[in-house]
């Protein structure tokens, strides 16, 4: 029972560290697209707030999962890929966005992430 408790609880913070990553890449991703429309004066802050968020709801029904199913595959050999692989990246990911974020450069999440997948196994190998 013990067994099924820890891994329900490493489940949950994996879970809980998903969302976070997914919050900030949200919150980068938005910066990026929406800072050059409002600083030409092209839209209004409100319009190109709403203007991303129904493309980014949109997005789903036209691209599928298209975006994560070329990420998922073809980086590393997914045997290698357990928990603290997953755990790894998301934080390596999660840090450099913090980085990124606090002195202002322009980064990407999602290759955050993808070097975050491969920095992981690279120090599991």
């Amino acid at each position: 029972m013990e067994t099924v408790q820890a891994a329900l609880w490493v489940v949950v913070l994996l879970v809980a560290l998903a969302l976070l990553f997914d919050f900030m890449n949200g919150f980068h991703d938005a910066a990026n697209s929406i800072a050059t429309v409002v600083s030409t004066g092209v839209l209004k802050p409100a319009q190109a707030v709403l203007f991303a968020a129904f493309f980014n709801v949109v997005a789903i029904f036209v691209f599928h999962l298209s975006v994560a199913a070329t990420v998922g595959k073809g980086i590393v050999q997914p045997g290698v890929v357990d928990t603290h692989v997953v755990f790894g990246a998301l934080v390596g990911a999660i840090t450099w966005n913090v980085i990124t974020w606090y002195y202002g450069i322009p980064s990407s999440s999602s290759h955050a992430l993808i070097g975050g997948i491969v920095g992981a196994v690279i120090a599991k190998a």
